[in-house]
């Protein structure tokens, strides 16, 4: 059985999904300074939480590259922008539907670090679980 986090491991897990990795990239650069070693926990979190903002990073530049280079396309582009409003009109308290996913997506992450628990998605965790040393 593994032993529970401590709280400030909890915290900085948790507050690295919100802060979209800023968080723990600090206390990564702080560890360097102080020598000193981070748990397989925070270790975890902190780099799936920075894997995670890159990937959504590099996806958001590829969908805006690609939707650019559509919109030079006759009859394409009033679709790609009709796809592109669909997606981003406000529906739900003024947020549009990719915000509702990210944030819901990030609350998940968030909550179960604070919970003390290792988290899970697809492929990303597989590869974090993979290069992460748990004892």
């Amino acid at each position: 059985m593994r032993e529970m986090p401590s709280m400030i491991e909890r915290v900085v897990a948790s507050l690295s999904y919100l802060t979209m990795g800023m968080a723990g990239f600090i206390w990564l650069i702080a560890g360097l300074f102080t020598n000193a070693r981070l748990k397989p926990f925070l270790q975890y979190h902190i780099f799936q939480s920075i894997f995670i903002s890159l990937g959504f990073t590099v996806l958001s530049l590829f969908i805006g590259f690609v939707s650019n280079i559509l919109s030079f396309i006759p009859l394409i582009n009033k679709l790609v922008a009709q796809i592109g409003f669909l997606f981003n009109m406000p529906i739900l308290l003024g947020y549009s539907l990719i915000q509702i996913v990210i944030y819901t997506v990030l609350i998940y992450l968030a909550g179960t670090s604070f919970l003390g628990k290792y988290s899970y998605i697809p492929w990303i965790s597989d590869i974090i679980g993979q290069n992460i040393s748990r004892r």
